[in-house]
C-alpha cells in the first residue's frame, strides 16, 4: 500500500485539528495571559513542532498536582505533631522577629516563613569555595546532614561528595539525600545504590507520579541546599559537579555564588527540606533546631517558592525587591527571560532614578534560551536598565543587591521557569557589611563585563532577529 498525496494531506489535517484542540486547552489551562498567547501561536502555526512539547511541558498547572503537593504538605505537619515533636513552623515562629524593612515584611508574608535574627551569613565565591566548606562541614557532621541538589554528577566533584556522606553514614550519622529525577537523569544507577548500601537515605524528588502527570517534566526541584547538624546551611547556585569547578570548558571557568549560613534560619531551611521530603517520601526527615549563631547579628529571610504556591512567589519576589531598591539594584543571573511583572518593575526603578544594573553571560548554555534572553535585553537596555555581558568565563550566579543593605541569594534565574516552574530557594540577608562584600564581589564582576549596546539589535542580520522573536515565543517555559 502506497503512502500518497491524500494520506498526507489527512495527516496534516489531524495535526492542525489536534493544535487547535490544544490551543483552547492552553487558553484554559495556562496560569499567564503571555502564556497562552505564546502557545496558541505555536500550536495554532506550528503544531507539526509544538503539539509533543506541549504534551510534556504545556499543561501548566496540574490541578491534582498541586492539590496533592499541598495535601502532603498537611499531612506533614499533622504527623510530626502526632509523634511528639512541634511542627517545624511552630518551632521557627519562635525564631520571629521584626524588621525596619517594609521589603523583608513583604518578603516574609509572600514566602509564610519567619524573618529570624541572631545569624551569621558567609559569602562563598565560586566553586572551590563553595565545595570545601561543604565538605569540611559534613565531614564535622555529628548527627545530621541533609543535602538537597537540582544536579549532581559522577565526576570527581561528585565522587567526593558521595564518599564524604558514606564516610558520615558510617559513623552513625543520618544522612538524607534528595535529588531531582530530572536533573539528575543522567546520574548513573549505581551512584545511588552505593549510597543506599552505605546507609544513606537517598530519594529521588518527581512530579511525575500519577496519571496525570505521567508525561510532567516542567515541575523540577531547582533547589540546593545543605544543613549539617540542624545548624549549618549552604544555599546558593552550584550544582554537583566538575563544571561547577570550572573542569569543563568551553563554558570555563565557571562564575557562580553560594552562601554559608549559621544560626536559627537553619529551622526555616529544614522546613523547606522537609516539605520536599515529605512529598517524596511521605516520610519525615531528622530535624534540629538551631541556636543562635555566637556573634551573629544579622537578619535572614528565607524565599521559597514553587509551582504550588498560591501566589506567583518567584515573580513577586523580584517584583518586591526591585521596588524596594531607592538608590541601586544589581542583578546578576544566566538567564533573563522576564515576565511583565518584572520588566515593568526595572523600568519603574529606572524611571524613579535608581542605578539599575543586570549581569549576564556572554556565552550560552542553552541556545534557545540565550537567544530569547539576548532580545528582552535589547528592550530593556532600550528603557534604561544597564545591562553587561560577563566575558571571562560562564556566569551561574543568582544575586540581588538592593541598595546598601539588603542581598538576596539563592537557585532562582530571572525567567519564566523560576518564576512559575520550578521549586527555588532563596535567602535574603540584612546587614550592610555583608551588603558591602556582596557589592564589592559583584563590582568585580561588573568590570569584568561588556555592556550591551541597544543599538545593535537594529544592525543584526534579520534572519537573527527573526530567530531570537522565534525563541520568545517559548519565554512562557524558558
Amino acid at each position: 500500500m502506497q503512502f500518497g498525496l491524500l494520506d498526507l494531506s489527512l495527516i496534516l489535517l489531524l495535526l492542525h485539528l489536534l493544535g487547535v484542540i490544544a490551543a483552547v486547552h492552553a487558553v484554559l489551562t495556562v496560569r499567564t495571559s503571555q502564556g497562552a498567547v505564546a502557545w496558541c501561536v505555536a500550536l495554532l502555526t506550528l503544531p507539526y513542532v509544538t503539539l509533543l512539547p506541549y504534551l510534556f511541558l504545556g499543561r501548566r498547572r496540574f490541578a491534582d498536582y498541586v492539590a496533592a503537593r499541598r495535601f502532603v504538605v498537611e499531612r506533614m505537619h499533622e504527623q510530626a505533631g502526632r509523634m511528639g515533636w512541634r511542627p517545624l513552623r511552630e518551632m521557627a515562629s519562635d525564631l520571629i522577629v521584626n524588621s525596619e524593612h517594609a521589603c523583608i515584611r513583604t518578603l516574609s508574608r509572600l514566602a509564610g516563613s519567619p524573618t529570624t535574627g541572631h545569624n551569621r551569613v558567609r559569602l562563598l565565591v565560586d566553586g572551590e569555595a563553595t565545595f570545601a566548606a561543604i565538605l569540611a562541614a559534613i565531614a564535622a557532621a555529628r548527627r545530621c546532614v541533609i543535602v538537597q541538589f537540582f544536579i549532581v554528577h559522577d565526576d570527581s566533584v561528585g565522587r567526593a561528595l558521595q564518599r564524604a556522606l558514606i564516610e558520615r553514614a558510617s559513623e552513625g550519622v543520618k544522612v538524607h539525600f534528595l535529588y531531582d529525577s530530572i536533573g539528575c537523569h543522567a546520574l548513573p544507577g549505581r551512584y545511588i545504590d552505593t549510597l543506599r548500601k552505605a546507609g544513606v537515605d537517598a530519594r529521588a524528588f518527581a512530579a511525575t507520579r500519577g496519571m496525570v502527570n505521567r508525561f510532567q517534566v516542567n515541575f523540577r526541584n531547582h533547589r540546593k541546599l545543605v544543613i549539617v547538624d540542624g545548624e549549618r546551611a549552604f544555599v546558593g547556585g552550584h550544582n554537583v559537579g566538575d563544571e561547577y569547578l570550572g573542569r569543563r570548558p568551553p563554558l570555563s571557568p565557571w562564575r557562580d555564588t553560594h552562601i554559608e549560613l549559621v544560626g536559627p534560619v537553619a529551622a526555616v531551611l529544614q522546613l523547606s527540606f522537609t516539605e520536599d521530603w515529605y512529598a517524596a517520601t511521605q516520610t519525615l526527615p531528622t530535624v534540629l533546631l538551631p541556636k543562635k549563631a555566637d556573634g551573629g547579628t544579622m537578619l535572614c529571610q528565607v524565599i521559597p517558592s514553587g509551582p504550588t504556591d498560591r501566589l506567583e512567589s518567584g515573580s513577586l519576589l523580584f517584583v518586591e525587591a526591585i521596588n524596594a531598591a531607592r538608590r541601586r539594584v544589581w542583578i546578576t543571573s544566566p538567564y533573563f527571560v522576564p515576565d511583565e511583572a518584572v520588566s515593568a518593575a526595572l523600568r519603574l526603578a529606572v524611571l524613579r532614578g535608581v542605578e539599575v544594573k543586570v549581569l549576564l553571560p556572554s556565552r550560552p548554555d542553552h541556545r534557545v534560551v540565550f537567544a530569547a534572553s539576548t532580545l528582552y535585553a535589547y528592550e530593556a537596555a532600550r528603557a534604561g536598565v544597564q545591562l553587561f555581558r560577563y566575558q571571562p568565563g560562564f556566569l551561574h550566579q543568582k544575586v540581588l543587591l538592593i541598595d546598601d543593605e539588603i542581598a538576596i541569594v539563592g537557585s532562582a534565574n530571572l525567567d519564566n521557569r523560576s518564576f512559575r516552574l520550578n521549586f527555588e530557594l532563596m535567602v535574603a540577608t540584612v546587614d550592610a557589611g555583608f551588603a558591602a562584600e556582596v557589592g564589592a564581589m559583584l563590582a568585580d564582576d561588573f568590570s569584568h563585563a561588556v555592556a550591551i549596546d541597544p543599538a545593535v539589535l537594529s544592525a543584526l542580520p534579520p534572519w537573527r532577529r527573526v530567530a531570537m522573536g522565534l525563541a520568545r515565543l517559548f519565554a512562557p517555559i524558558l
